[in-house]
C-alpha cells in the first residue's frame, strides 16, 4: 500500500515537471522549430484541428519554418491561424507553402520570455508541491484511522519530500536550461 502511494506520488510529480517541459517547447527561443506552431488550432472545414493533422511543418534552416498543407485549400485557413496566434510571427505563403521566417529576439523580448519562463516553472513546482500536500494529508487520514503506524508515518514522509525535492530541482534545472538558450544570441 505504502509503495502504491509512492509510486503515484513519483507519477504525478513527473507529470507536472512533463507538463512544464511541454509548455516551454511553445516559447520561442531564437531557432526554428516546430514546437512552435504545431499546437495552433487551425478552422478545418468547421472544426479546430491542430495544425500538426493539417499540414507538414518543417525547418528550412536555422529561422525559417515551411508548412506544407496536406490539403491545398487550407492554406488561407493556416496562414489566418498564425496570424491569430499572435506569436509575432509574419507567414508569406509561396504557392502550397507557407513559410515563416523567425525575427531575430531582441534583448527586451529576451528578458520578457525570461520572466514567462520562471512563472511556468514556479507553476510546475507549486503543483509538485499540492501534490506532496495531497499526499500528506492522505497519510495523516491512514494515521488517524490506525492504518498506518507512526513510524511508517514518518518514513513514508521523508521518502515523499525526497522525491518532491528531487522534482524542485529537475524543475530548476529545465528552468536554469531555458533561461540559457533564451539568453544565447
Amino acid at each position: 500500500m505504502l509503495e502504491d502511494i509512492k509510486k503515484d506520488t513519483t507519477e504525478k510529480m513527473g507529470k507536472s515537471v512533463a507538463a512544464l517541459r511541454n509548455e516551454l517547447k511553445k516559447l520561442r527561443t531564437g531557432r526554428a522549430h516546430p514546437s512552435l506552431i504545431e499546437h495552433l488550432k487551425v478552422d478545418y472545414y468547421g472544426s479546430d484541428t491542430p495544425l500538426q493533422q493539417t499540414a507538414n511543418i518543417t525547418v528550412e534552416d536555422a529561422r525559417t519554418l515551411a508548412v506544407t498543407p496536406y490539403d491545398r485549400n487550407m492554406v488561407p485557413a493556416i496562414e489566418k491561424a498564425i496570424y491569430k496566434a499572435d506569436l509575432g510571427l509574419v507567414p508569406a505563403v509561396a504557392g502550397q507553402v507557407i513559410r515563416i521566417p523567425l525575427p531575430p529576439l531582441t534583448e527586451e523580448r529576451r528578458r520578457d520570455m525570461t520572466k514567462v519562463v520562471r512563472a511556468e516553472a514556479e507553476n510546475a513546482r507549486v503543483s509538485v508541491r499540492n501534490v506532496r500536500r495531497e499526499v500528506m494529508n492522505e497519510l495523516k487520514e491512514m494515521l488517524k484511522e490506525k492504518l498506518l503506524s507512526q513510524d511508517d508515518e514518518k518514513r513514508v514522509h521523508e521518502e515523499i519530500q525526497k522525491l518532491t525535492d528531487k522534482h524542485v530541482a529537475d524543475v530548476d534545472q529545465i528552468l536554469a536550461e531555458k533561461e540559457k538558450e533564451l539568453m544565447q544570441v
